[in-house]
């Protein structure tokens, strides 16, 4: 069975790709990334998540990219906004797919691996410029260059199954795969508990993929929004 290391960040889309990717028989290894965000009610499910789904190995990585800053994620001091706006908002967080996929990179060569996925999505997104499959396409590219075993033959495939997938469409194959989004957390300022604010852009999108997909929304969302939630 070959081995591919798959990011899991707790939400919906890496839950789906998890799945994917262990319904094409890979022997599945998750890595997470504890990259100074906000909360860590998504590294809780992602736990929950890679013990329901059996992985081979669940790896969580302490990263500091809130030293550095310039994102809401990562800043306490930039507000996570409440309304859509124009351009890449202030919850894109520098090179984050990069130091992820670096690290995915790092380990897949350790374990022999050639395969990494990635939910990453560019239909139902909040613009991120790494979320794009420009991008996924560069970044195999450098995996081959970058590596000693790219540099000695082999070749590394970055799947993004997503990537071209709406929201909709990405839970209807989570259904079809069992995948229990109870488990997942998309909420940029979710509470310690890991119950949704309703208001972000993450909230919105996942809340009007399940209106869309026609599946019930199994998100808890905090007492005094759960009523606030626009699906329209």
């Amino acid at each position: 069975m070959p081995k591919a290391v798959v990011l899991l960040s707790g939400g919906l889309d890496s839950a789906t790709t998890l799945a994917l990717a262990m319904e094409q028989g890979f022997d599945c290894h998750a890595l997470s990334l504890d990259y100074g965000q906000r909360h860590t009610a998504e590294l809780a499910a992602a736990k929950r998540i890679a013990q329901a789904a059996a992985v081979a190995e669940h790896k969580v990585i302490r990263l500091n990219l809130d030293e550095i800053g310039g994102s809401a994620l990562t800043d306490p001091d930039i507000a996570v906004p409440q309304q859509s706006g124009e351009g890449i908002p202030v919850t894109y967080v520098p090179a984050r797919n990069t130091v992820f996929l670096s690290r995915a990179l790092g380990w897949a060569e350790v374990l022999g691996a050639w395969d990494l996925f990635i939910g990453v999505n560019a239909v139902d997104y909040s613009g991120y410029p790494d979320c794009r499959p420009e991008y996924i396409e560069a970044f195999e590219n450098l995996a081959g260059l970058a590596t000693k075993g790219g540099v000695e033959g082999g070749c590394f495939h970055i799947h993004a199954p997503l990537i071209k997938l709406s929201k909709a469409e990405i839970i209807r194959e989570g259904q079809r795969l069992g995948v229990d989004y109870a488990n997942t957390v998309s909420c940029y300022a979710a509470d310690e508990a890991g119950r949704a604010c309703g208001l972000c852009d993450a909230c919105r999108l996942r809340a009007q993929g399940f209106h869309d997909a026609g599946v019930p929304d199994p998100t808890r969302y905090a007492p005094s929004l759960a009523d606030s939630v626009q699906t329209d």
